[in-house]
């Protein structure tokens, strides 16, 4: 199995979302699965290629939500915002759609490159639910893909749109939650705040969300990922000297 990609997914969502079987369908044998480095956490990997470019997907671990109320959500959140995926890709059931949206929701705080995928459509259809992707799409500000990963529907478009969001050919323009204005306000005062601790690396809105929110664990991994690049900045420093020599 060659491990050689050129871009990496993040596959989010629920449990029983079918996102497993769409990473399955995707990778199919050329996956491998281990531990997340210091968690007992699942870790899943797998390879898929298209029209030419390669893929790795990481099939993160089925969450309600983002937080850090479990190691699963600490697990799914860091790797979106410190492994910096080229497309995080949320599968939704068209089922259960308004409560998938949840973490919809909170994946568009983090990055703005997500592709949102309704899943199930079949089993939507069987129940007489019908879900207007334009305008679900329009509302989000990103693409939405319908599709049965189980019957095989769908994949296409999806896999050619997952192609046009990693060359630059979709731009993204994700909705912006708006809280009470008492969080507003005390947002807009931490994000200069966080901008000039941090820089622009990370997301300033969603750090001054999750700060306000009391999540200790998040400032850990921001301060732990901090110590992680300084520590190979020196490495690449004497790496590039030696080049130059």
């Amino acid at each position: 199995m060659s491990n050689h990609y050129e871009y990496t997914i993040a596959l989010a969502g629920n449990p029983n979302t079918g996102k497993s079987t769409l990473f399955n369908l995707l990778t199919g044998l050329r996956q491998h699965t281990g531990n997340w480095p210091g968690k007992t956490v699942i870790h899943a990997e797998g390879f898929f290629a298209h029209n030419n470019r390669n893929y790795r997907m990481i099939d993160l671990p089925g969450t309600y939500s983002l937080y850090s109320n479990s190691a699963d959500e600490e697990v799914a959140r860091d790797f979106i915002i410190f492994g910096k995926p080229d497309v995080t890709l949320v599968v939704l059931d068209a089922t259960a759609l308004e409560r998938n949206l949840n973490l919809a929701l909170q994946v568009l705080e983090m990055t703005h490159r997500v592709i949102v995928c309704v899943n199930l459509m079949d089993e939507a259809k069987k129940k007489g639910i019908r879900i207007n992707v334009n305008q679900l799409s329009k509302k989000l500000g990103v693409p939405v893909v319908p599709i049965s990963a189980r019957n095989k529907e769908g994949i296409n478009e999806l896999l050619d749109t997952i192609d046009r969001m990693v060359c630059g050919d979709i731009e993204t323009n994700p909705i912006v939650i708006s809280y009470s204005r008492s969080i507003e306000e005390k947002i807009a005062k931490l994000v200069p705040l966080v901008q000039e601790t941090i820089g622009n690396e990370y997301p300033a809105r969603w750090v001054a969300l999750r700060l306000l929110d009391g999540d200790t664990s998040l400032l850990q991994a921001l301060q732990q990922e901090q110590h992680r690049l300084l520590k190979e900045v020196p490495h690449y420093a004497c790496h590039c000297s030696a080049k130059s020599v």
